[in-house]
């Protein structure tokens, strides 16, 4: 039943990346997804509840909306620092705690990081401590601790 409960979502993300609600590739996503949700580990994580779907998704959105916001003002710092002559860069690596209790959180965390421009996961040591690559250390220190924690809390909401 486990594996159904993985498999649906995946079905659903695949006919949204592909666009293609057709019989035969109702199919061939339904196949994908319970072959890859067959390879995922099947943990002791807290089974689906219809009641905590709302509040689940209302953390998604506002997920989706921060690691967004987080790709734009990355590019903008980003390309501000490479189409500067004097290339101000100041590249260095920051130490964050991940703060998640399973590994989907702390994997997500890092990946929601990785993603904005000038900044990059480079390693996670097993007390769950990630260290980021960031391309301007000092502006990155600045603000990476809130974000992180506004992440882990939205990350606790829909996972924990």
């Amino acid at each position: 039943m486990r594996r159904v409960q993985i498999a649906i979502p995946l079905l659903l993300v695949y006919l949204a990346l592909s666009g293609n609600v057709t019989l035969p590739n109702l199919v061939v996503g339904a196949l994908v997804a319970l072959g890859v949700s067959s390879l995922l580990p099947v943990g002791n994580g807290a089974a689906f509840s219809w009641k905590r779907l709302p509040r689940f998704l209302w953390a998604l959105i506002r997920y989706f909306f921060v690691v967004v916001t987080d790709i734009l003002e990355g590019g903008l710092s980003t390309a501000r620092l490479v189409l500067d002559p004097k290339l101000p860069i100041h590249p260095g690596i920051i130490a964050l705690p991940a703060g998640s209790r399973t590994e989907l959180g702390a994997a997500l965390s890092a990946h929601a990081i990785s993603l904005s421009p000038g900044e990059l996961v480079v390693e996670m040591d097993d007390e769950g401590t990630l260290f980021v690559h960031c391309l301007d250390v000092q502006q990155s220190a600045q603000y990476a601790e809130a974000a992180q924690r506004l992440r882990r809390r939205l990350l606790r909401e829909m996972f924990e």
